[in-house]
């Protein structure tokens, strides 16, 4: 529990704000990029470098406005008004965000009428870095609400939004909605698949880890095994598995009648299960080691067995620990599935590798975009929990 002087710290500190340097900075840097940074790239196929298009001829009437909105939250950020001022710069950086997402969708169509069906338009250095800043200045607004549960709000709010608008049309002639609307089946095929093959990896890591921390005598050897797979390069891990099931099922034919294959989602996520069983590991020692000695000597005292123990003291006050190594697990088995491709198992990771392929950047962009949103949503949701379970605990 924090002292009274270090929450009011913590709640000074909270109300100052940013530096007005700071906050002087960010605007002259999204200003630049939104007028001299390259919006768009106008090629005239997929394959060779785009022409880039900056200032009002990529953003269009949508550019003053983004401007207009930015600066007021850039000075309501860096005022101490405290929690409304931050409401009020969120509300003004989220109508930003909208204007410039719907300013790049216009310019895009606007370039591409008359161009030969072959001809991309792609996003430019000056658009992701614009919407760099802007995600970072809604990361301080949300700070200064201080509302549990608001930046995953804002982050399905804005998910939402992006959704809407590209179902009504307003992305559709950027080169990246013209990959997803030719690889529609595909890339929710692969969603599903990557989905399926991290919580495969995940649930098949999570037994082994159980039954390697029953084996006390063998801790220290279990560190160095699940620490040193850490070490091995994921690719030449995914080989060598091949390689031993491809050995297993030349010994054992008949295993290939009950499903079993070198290449596929089965030595991929044995694999990836075999990185997640560091951090669960570490975890669950972690949550074990939870209760402090004169708790257990009372629970010993009152007659409790060691499996009591377990179910009524260690996991409860154990619990943000093990939520924690969920969340690093779950959030790195999203991230290695992306390799499971390079086996056969399918995934996001196959249009990433199609897209590298064939030097197609939107397309790499199509399927790693995904990858990205399912690790910030795993890990903001585990977060989430992990922190009510922090403040529920008994100090």
């Amino acid at each position: 529990m924090s002292a009274p002087g270090q929450t009011h710290g913590h709640a000074a500190s909270a109300a100052r704000g940013l530096p007005a340097v700071l906050a002087l900075a960010w605007f002259v840097g999204l200003g630049a990029a939104l007028v001299h940074g390259p919006l768009l790239t106008i090629a005239a196929n997929r394959l060779v470098p785009g022409v880039p298009v900056a200032g009002w001829a990529g953003l269009g009437p949508a550019l003053p406005g983004v401007l207009a909105l930015s600066a007021p939250a850039a000075g309501l950020l860096a005022s101490a008004s405290g929690r409304r001022a931050g409401a009020v710069a969120l509300a003004l950086l989220l109508a930003a965000a909208g204007l410039l997402a719907w300013g790049i969708g216009h310019g895009a169509a606007l370039r591409m009428a008359g161009e030969p069906p072959a001809a991309r338009a792609g996003l430019g250095a000056g658009a992701w870095l614009a919407a760099a800043l802007l995600a970072a200045a809604l990361g301080v607004a949300v700070q200064r609400g201080r509302r549990p549960g608001l930046g995953l709000g804002i982050v399905c709010l804005v998910g939402v939004g992006l959704i809407v608008a590209g179902r009504a049309g307003t992305f559709a002639a950027l080169s990246l909605a013209v990959e997803y609307a030719g690889r529609r089946a595909a890339l929710h095929a692969a969603f599903v698949e990557h989905l399926a093959l991290a919580g495969g990896a995940l649930a098949l890591a999570i037994p082994v880890t159980i039954a390697l921390s029953l084996w006390r005598r063998g801790q220290d050897l279990v560190g160095i095994v699940v620490g040193g797979l850490q070490v091995v390069p994921a690719v030449a891990l995914l080989g060598a598995l091949v390689a031993l099931t491809g050995g297993l099922l030349r010994a054992v034919p008949a295993l290939r009648e009950l499903g079993l294959s070198a290449l596929g989602p089965g030595p991929a996520a044995v694999g990836i299960a075999g990185y997640l069983l560091l951090p669960l590991w570490r975890g669950l020692a972690s949550a074990l080691r939870a209760p402090d000695p004169d708790s257990l000597d009372a629970a010993r005292a009152l007659g409790l067995t060691d499996a009591q123990i377990l179910v009524r003291l260690r996991l409860p006050l154990g619990a943000p620990q093990l939520v924690g190594a969920l969340r690093v697990a779950a959030v790195q088995a999203i991230g290695l599935a992306t390799l499971g491709a390079l086996i056969g198992a399918g995934g996001l990771g196959r249009i990433v590798f199609d897209g590298m392929a064939q030097f197609a950047p939107d397309l790499i962009l199509l399927g790693a975009v995904p990858v990205i949103a399912l690790s910030l949503v795993a890990e903001r949701a585990l977060s989430a929990v992990e922190d009510r379970m922090r403040v529920g605990a008994p100090a």
